[in-house]
């Protein structure tokens, strides 16, 4: 490193100051106790079912269905959507969390299959909704464009969207498993 030692001392104790994540002024480090309850899960569903010939994957290719094996009507597959929705409103309703439109497994998956729509339906929001919507969509990392000015809101929501696809379509192809 090159430069003067006090100058990147000063410069270490001004990125401490403007750290995000502190407890009681703190820094957070690896050893400190948290406040609050620490519980957290781990979902682990099996990739193939008992007899080992089907696959219950989350990114299988069986969708959530009933066959007939052996004369008994069975239950294969994952159905993904389900079980993000119920896992949300499960989480929504025990902790008492009010989500936002972009926060939502809809949302999102609106946002992959259809950005014109994902967008139109951020714009509908309530103004106070939007707002804060507009603020995730900004934190989220999501690449934004640099535009030049547009001429009409039709252009820009264009470009706007143009871009955002960009940057889905580069996270879905690094993905494992898409939606």
């Amino acid at each position: 490193m090159a430069g003067s030692v006090k100058k990147k001392q000063q410069e270490i104790e001004r990125l401490r100051q403007e750290a995000p994540n502190k407890i009681n002024g703190e820094m957070i480090t690896q050893v400190m106790p948290k406040q609050g309850s620490q519980t957290h899960i781990h979902i682990i569903v099996s990739r193939k079912d008992a007899s080992n010939s089907i696959s219950v994957s989350p990114g299988s290719t069986y969708k959530s269905s009933t066959v007939e094996m052996n004369g008994k009507t069975v239950q294969r597959g994952f159905d993904r959507d389900a079980f993000s929705q119920k896992a949300e409103l499960t989480f929504d309703k025990l902790f008492n969390y009010k989500r936002n439109y972009v926060e939502t497994y809809k949302a999102r998956k609106q946002l992959v299959k259809n950005p014109t729509k994902y967008f139109s339906s951020v714009m509908g929001l309530p103004i106070s909704q939007k707002a804060v919507a507009l603020k995730l969509i900004g934190k989220s990392g999501m690449p934004m464009p640099k535009m030049s000015i547009s001429t009409n809101k039709a252009q820009l929501v264009f470009k706007v969207l143009k871009k955002i696809k960009q940057g889905l379509d580069t996270a879905i192809n690094s993905g494992s498993i898409g939606i």
